[in-house]
């Protein structure tokens, strides 16, 4: 088929196709007019405009001042008790400690715990202590490294301060004692001279002198037998420590092994010296238990309760003697 042929045949639709792009290119030419006129910006200008909303976090970092919510957070105006949210913590400083007293010579008695036997010997290791805590329903025997209840044994030995045998004990750092007479007294204070003080030696020999209600019931037979009332004996168990304030008892040995108990600082007006002991004299035995053994011992102190007789073996100037109480 011939050109001619086709321009023929398809004139109509050749024309509507002239006719639609010349109506695209004057409408565009007409949108560009009106704009430079409207606006007075380039055609270029306008079609470089962002098409997106702008980045208000990007646009607020690049600015000099950034929005923030500390002021509301500060002032907390929702929430007058509270007050600021945001408020630091007051920093608190340690209140001045004084110097601690690590005089162990001066350290407080343990609560709760009681002494009934202290067997002291040169190696720390082999003494005992019959200790009864808070919770024990009778004394056990204890060596150093030993515990009771939340306590550790850390030394058994004698207090010169209150010249009593003693038993320190230790939880954590504290420490704190355990004396068979009595309980650790404050530290005298310095004096100007060294002069003693008669008056205080006096008062202190009559604290240790046993009272007339315990003294009338013990009745003495010869210088080796004695009756004793048993009220005595229950009142004697419950104020050992006062009684026997002045009386010192150190193990003594021989050739290595010890021998027996002896006891010092023994008056006649004193539990022991009314009970006819004397200054100096070796405990060996109480019915026949051996003093020198520590189990022993405790287990005779366990029977003076109930004991109808009792037979103490000593040593009195190197000769063996024997002192009979009957309790009535």
């Amino acid at each position: 088929m011939s050109l001619d042929t086709l321009l023929k045949k398809h004139f109509g639709k050749l024309v509507l196709a002239l006719l639609a792009v010349t109506a695209y290119l004057q409408a565009a030419g007409t949108n560009q007019l009106l704009g430079g006129w409207l606006f007075g910006a380039r055609a270029d200008a306008l079609g470089a405009l962002p098409k997106k909303s702008p980045d208000v976090g990007a646009l607020n970092r690049q600015a000099t001042k950034t929005a923030s919510a500390d002021p509301i957070i500060e002032r907390n105006p929702f929430d007058s008790v509270t007050g600021p949210l945001n408020a630091k913590p007051v920093e608190e400083f340690p209140e001045e400690v004084g110097p601690v007293d690590t005089n162990p010579l001066t350290a407080p008695a343990c609560d709760g715990v009681t002494v009934s036997i202290i067997t002291e010997s040169p190696d720390p290791l082999w003494s005992f202590a019959a200790l009864r805590g808070p919770s024990d329903p009778a004394p056990k025997l204890h060596r150093v490294g030993d515990t009771l209840g939340d306590k550790t044994v850390a030394y058994i030995g004698v207090n010169p301060a209150s010249r009593s045998p003693s038993v320190w004990l230790e939880a954590g750092n504290a420490l704190c004692q355990v004396q068979l007479f009595g309980t650790p007294d404050a530290p005298p204070a310095a004096r100007p001279t060294a002069t003693p003080d008669k008056k205080a030696a006096a008062d202190s020999a009559r604290a240790a002198a046993v009272p007339s209600d315990i003294a009338n019931k013990i009745k003495k037979v010869s210088d080796t037998e004695f009756e004793v009332d048993r009220s005595v004996v229950d009142k004697i168990l419950a104020d050992q420590a006062v009684l026997m304030k002045s009386a010192r008892i150190v193990p003594e040995q021989k050739d290595g092994k010890v021998v027996g108990i002896r006891m010092f600082g023994i008056r006649d007006d004193t539990l022991l010296g009314t009970l006819g002991f004397q200054n100096g004299d070796r405990l060996e035995s109480i019915n026949g238990f051996d003093m020198t053994s520590p189990e022993k011992a405790l287990e005779a102190y366990a029977r003076l309760r109930t004991a109808g007789n009792l037979k103490v073996q000593i040593n009195r100037g190197g000769k063996p003697t024997t002192v009979d109480f009957r309790i009535k």
